[in-house]
């Protein structure tokens, strides 16, 4: 499980491999020591599994598998070296949980519609940005304002809702620790559901209160 609060940026070194399985090396700030075989970590949003983990400067560089599923769900199969990823380790028992229940479990993958600076007077903290999203259909249904959501591992609050569309805000301390700033129109971004939301349909599905 995991929160949304990214706690490193990390970078792809390396992929290998086909569409049926892929081996990438992400390069992180990561205390190696700290990163156990089979650890998971959430690699925006993805949860991935680390395979090989070796010490590389002031961190680490840590190995993760990617299979076809993965690859054909989610924005993994795009990247590339050089790609930048919103890196979160997996909770423990007592950790704080600032964001909301993540599973690094991704649903789908959202369209970026636009991107939208808010300032305000005399804001010396920079400007926040508005992202307008849209959501595959069988998930628009999952998403409420006001609710939360987990885009590219950020967990986030949802501001608006208009059909398949929806929007979230960035103030400028979370663009300056994840690749938020980086993100533009026509991008695309891994999606994961409110868990509570996903649970609550199911749960009304089987009770005949929505179509199967």
């Amino acid at each position: 499980m995991f929160t949304g609060l990214v706690s490193d940026v990390g970078r792809v070194v390396s992929v290998e491999g086909s569409e049926r399985l892929r081996r990438i090396v992400i390069e992180s700030a990561y205390d190696p020591a700290g990163i156990a075989l089979g650890a998971s970590i959430a690699c925006s949003g993805p949860c991935l599994t680390a395979v090989a983990v070796e010490p590389h400067g002031a961190g680490c560089r840590f190995s993760v598998d990617a299979a076809a599923e993965t690859l054909a769900r989610t924005t993994v199969g795009a990247w590339r070296e050089g790609t930048r990823l919103n890196l979160e380790r997996s909770l423990k028992l007592g950790d704080e949980l600032g964001g909301h229940l993540v599973t690094g479990h991704v649903d789908g993958v959202a369209e970026i519609l636009a991107r939208e600076t808010v300032t305000g007077e005399d804001n010396p903290w920079g400007a926040s940005e508005r992202f307008t999203l849209r959501a595959p259909a069988a998930l628009a249904g999952f998403i409420a304002e006001k609710g939360s959501i987990c885009l590219d591992g950020t967990s986030l609050t949802v501001n608006a809702v208009s059909g398949h569309d929806f929007s979230v805000l960035l103030i400028p301390h979370s663009l300056s620790v994840t690749t938020w700033e980086e993100r533009r129109e026509g991008d695309r971004i891994n999606l994961e559901v409110d868990l509570l939301a996903r649970y609550a349909a199911r749960l009304a599905e089987t009770r005949g209160l929505l179509p199967a």
